[in-house]
């Protein structure tokens, strides 16, 4: 594995009392895109309550796709197995959802578990068929990037098959090393120290997300209830028709 060169850290000016600052890399023009793409598209945390709809979402992929996401072909069984296994106060899941709160895209933050390699993670994603072309696993890569900084993480690594190349896009502009072995690829980033931006950024965007997400469930479960009352009524009206 090729172990990626140390941040660049220019001399501070001698006449100048300020700390030195590390010249700009992939990952902050990145990050720095976070909160202006968040406007657009929330993105947020996701925990054990979203379970059925992760496994929705995940299922609902078709083979091709399965096949990029995991790596082999994956059937319905696994898929569950995958999913019971999600490990929520170990790792970090982040959605987009729709207006009738669908899950159509996921990224999964795997931190690792080998005391050896405390500072790595591994980022996955996937994006429903019908969300494809809006940028949705860029946005999930940059919301992750961000959380994994803040959360002490020095190196991401992501495991891809060679054909993936929407995912090794998105790590080969970030400025990740790639490597390939046959039919898969491995990309490894190394990312900045978090700093106060990158806390205040993330903390922004989550309560963005949340709101966000807070009023489409308010949005459908107005829209569920004018709906049944619809039907209540056309039901009262069929049944006067009927009796005249």
């Amino acid at each position: 594995m090729v172990t990626p060169s140390p941040w660049h850290t220019p001399p501070a000016d001698p006449g100048s009392s300020a700390e030195p600052q590390r010249a700009r890399t992939p990952v902050d023009d990145l990050a720095s895109t976070v909160s202006v793409a968040q406007v657009v598209v929330p993105i947020r945390s996701i925990g054990s309550a979203q379970l059925e709809r992760i496994q929705a979402h995940l299922l609902a992929l078709d083979p091709q796709d399965r096949y990029l996401r995991f790596g082999y072909a994956t059937n319905d069984q696994q898929i569950g197995r995958y999913v019971a296994s999600l490990n929520f106060e170990r790792d970090e899941l982040f959605g987009i959802f729709n207006r009738k709160l669908e899950l159509i895209a996921m990224a999964h933050l795997a931190f690792s578990i080998d005391p050896q390699c405390r500072s790595c993670a591994e980022f996955g994603v996937s994006v429903s068929r019908q969300a494809r072309g809006r940028g949705y696993g860029s946005r999930l890569f940059e919301r992750a990037v961000m959380h994994a900084r803040n959360e002490g993480v020095s190196q991401l690594f992501i495991h891809a098959l060679s054909e993936n190349t929407a995912m090794l896009k998105i790590a080969r502009k970030a400025g990740a090393v790639i490597e390939r072995d046959g039919s898969e690829s491995e990309a490894h980033l190394r990312l900045p120290p978090a700093d106060f931006d990158s806390r205040v950024t993330e903390l922004f965007n989550e309560q963005v997300a949340l709101t966000n997400y807070h009023l489409k469930a308010q949005a459908k479960h107005f829209w569920d209830a004018l709906a049944l009352l619809q039907d209540i009524r056309q039901g009262v009206r069929d049944s006067r028709e009927k009796m005249r």
